[in-house]
């Protein structure tokens, strides 16, 4: 056995697999992929996960046909045949991608660790068929997936036996690795079983497999967040949001030990998403601003998407000024304002107060929160909270204004108003209250200077008698 090193966090035979990878994806991304970003595993694809997410919302009557073609880009149909062959066999037979997937393990293994990565150089990863039967067979039922074309349960049988079998041969390179090479080999070969399983195989093997990377001794801090990273996606990818963040917690906690910037800023994107999945979106905000100038992993979500982030959570919690500065005529925001449209003019229309427009921008908006995987959970609430924000803005500018005025600002009737602004006010999201007999809107700005004080004398009260109690206890 080869004697043991500490693994190093500049594995140069990554860094040669990595830079095709890299002259393919380029394009594709305007935030810059870091050193680590870019070693990052295609699997699983989260650009698929979007894709599945969207045709389950209008296979279910979430989304419209219309707004459905027009957020993907295509006709539902078309985008879930391109979907489950994507996830199949990419149109091929199976005896065919078996034949293929069984020559490149075989020349990996008769590499051993030499050039056994040559072949690999050369593929796509990101754009090849997933081969996945048990992603197959769950879309298949719940897409309702009926075509000339389709996997039958027993080409899912021999794709899951074929799995098998290769993960048991990536088995064998570990133990050779073990016995005949370092650390470095290892890791290499442990990572290859849990990017396979991430790949191609259920979300529990991938877990497991990648719990087996993080458990190896000696592994530095930045391998290790790239495994808790990857692991964090699989859970992503299968909605176990969960486990995302618990893996997410020990990401933070392995990282406090010492960390390169690269790995934090894209640790960073990765808790903002999570922070967005627990509605915390104020915490997201922040971090989501803070990433847009360094934004790196796009193997987590495109940079348009990412900035879609940061401008919806922004607009609840940024005041004009910084809204102004860091979102309106923020440099890299200009980059993807027309790939997000509807999202710059929520928040153009926001700050010019331009309420007619931006009462339409939100019912704009409604179906492409609904399209996205991590915002279609909280879509009823985000609307909610722009309603009462736009309401807000008008009123703090009027210590009273009648109801038709306003409705003709916000382009409405005023019965809609009226209705509105009543539940709004009556749970204590508006300070106002509405004169119905004088069709008067009337604010009521809380005094915190006097608000502070109340609360003070309330807390010193409270002390002092605590103070009493204690006193009679300590008399006794």
């Amino acid at each position: 056995m080869a004697p043991a090193m500490d693994i190093d966090e500049n594995d140069t035979t990554t860094k040669a697999t990595t830079t095709t990878t890299t002259t393919t994806k380029a394009p594709k991304k305007l935030g810059t992929p870091s050193s680590s970003a870019e070693n990052a595993s295609p699997h699983p694809n989260m650009a698929l996960a979007q894709s599945i997410h969207r045709l389950t919302m209008y296979h279910t009557g979430k989304l419209s046909k219309e707004d459905a073609a027009e957020i993907m880009g295509m006709e539902p149909e078309e985008l879930l045949e391109r979907v489950m062959s994507q996830v199949g066999t990419g149109g091929k037979s199976v005896a065919d991608v078996i034949a293929e997937g069984e020559k490149k393990l075989k020349a990996k293994v008769d590499g051993e660790f030499g050039d056994a990565k040559k072949d690999e150089e050369e593929v796509d990863e990101e754009n090849e068929p997933l081969l996945n039967p048990s992603l197959y067979e769950h879309l298949q039922s719940t897409l309702y997936y009926a075509s000339p074309t389709v996997l039958s349960p027993s080409d899912l049988s021999l794709l899951t036996n074929y799995h098998t079998a290769s993960l048991a041969t990536l088995s064998t390179l570990v133990t050779n690795a073990t016995e005949e090479a370092g650390d470095m080999e290892v890791l290499q070969a442990k990572m290859d079983i849990a990017r396979y399983a991430a790949k191609s195989c259920t979300k529990e093997e991938a877990l497991k497999a990648y719990e087996e990377v993080v458990a190896l001794p000696k592994l530095s801090t930045g391998k290790k967040m790239d495994a808790f990273l990857e692991m964090a996606r699989v859970a992503s990818f299968w909605g176990d949001w969960k486990v995302m963040r618990e893996t997410l917690d020990k990401a933070s906690k392995a990282i406090a030990k010492g960390g390169d910037w690269d790995r934090r800023n894209r640790l960073k994107a990765y808790q903002a998403i999570s922070h967005i999945l627990v509605r915390d979106m104020e915490s997201a905000s922040k971090l989501l601003v803070d990433g847009i100038a360094t934004f790196s992993c796009g193997e987590l979500c495109e940079y348009s998407e990412f900035i879609t982030y940061a401008v919806v959570t922004s607009l609840l919690y940024l005041p004009r000024t910084e809204l102004k500065k860091s979102i309106i005529d923020g440099s890299e925001i200009l980059q993807v304002a027309k790939e997000i449209p509807v999202v710059i003019r929520l928040a153009n229309t926001l700050y010019d107060c331009d309420y007619t427009q931006y009462l339409h921008t939100i019912v704009a908006l409604q179906p492409h929160l609904i399209a996205n995987r991590y915002l279609q959970p909280h879509a009823g609430y985000l609307l909610r909270e722009f309603h009462v924000l736009g309401f807000k803005q008008f009123l703090d500018s009027y210590q009273s204004v009648t109801l038709e005025s306003m409705a003709s600002s916000f382009g409405v009737g005023t019965e809609f108003l009226d209705v509105q602004l009543s539940r709004f006010i009556a749970a204590g999201r508006l300070t106002a209250k509405i004169d119905k007999f004088g069709g008067v809107v009337e604010t009521n700005r809380p005094d915190e200077k006097n608000a502070r004080y109340r609360d003070m004398i309330q807390k010193g009260d409270l002390l002092l008698n605590r103070i009493q109690k204690l006193g009679r206890v300590v008399d006794l």
